[in-house]
C-alpha cells in the first residue's frame, strides 16, 4: 500500500495512524517533497476512479487565487497539481489497481 501524505495534514497523520494500529505495511510519498509527475497524477485519477477536478482543494488559496474562475481542460487542471502539489487532496491511500481519498480514514476499508 501507498500512502499519499502531507505531514502538516491532520487528517493524513490520523491515516498514517490507523493503518499503523491495524499492522497494515505501507510506503509514504511525501508528495510535497516529491512532486508527482503529470503521468503520476494521471495514473492516480485512473485508480481513484475520478474526474481531476476531483482532486483537487478547491479552498486552498493558490486554487483560488489562481486558478477558480478560469475554464480548464482536465490536462490544465492535472498540471495545476503538478505545479502546486500542495493542491492535491489528501491523504491518498493505494492498494494495487484501487485508491481512495482517505477522507474520513476509514474509506482505507474499501482497499484493503
Amino acid at each position: 500500500m501507498i500512502v499519499y501524505h502531507n505531514p502538516k495534514c491532520s487528517k493524513s497523520r490520523e491515516c498514517l495512524l490507523q493503518l499503523e494500529q491495524i499492522h497494515h505495511p505501507f510506503e509514504v510519498v511525501k508528495y510535497l517533497e516529491t512532486p508527482l509527475s503529470v503521468e503520476e497524477i494521471k495514473n492516480l485519477i485512473q485508480k481513484l476512479d475520478i474526474k481531476p477536478i476531483e482532486l483537487v482543494r478547491e479552498k486552498e488559496s493558490i486554487w483560488v487565487e489562481k486558478y477558480k474562475d478560469k475554464k480548464m481542460t482536465p490536462l490544465a487542471i492535472i498540471k495545476a497539481l503538478v505545479k502546486h502539489p500542495i493542491l492535491i487532496e489528501r491523504p491518498i491511500v493505494v492498494n494495487g489497481n484501487k485508491a481512495v481519498i482517505a477522507r474520513p480514514w476509514e474509506r482505507i476499508n474499501e482497499i484493503i
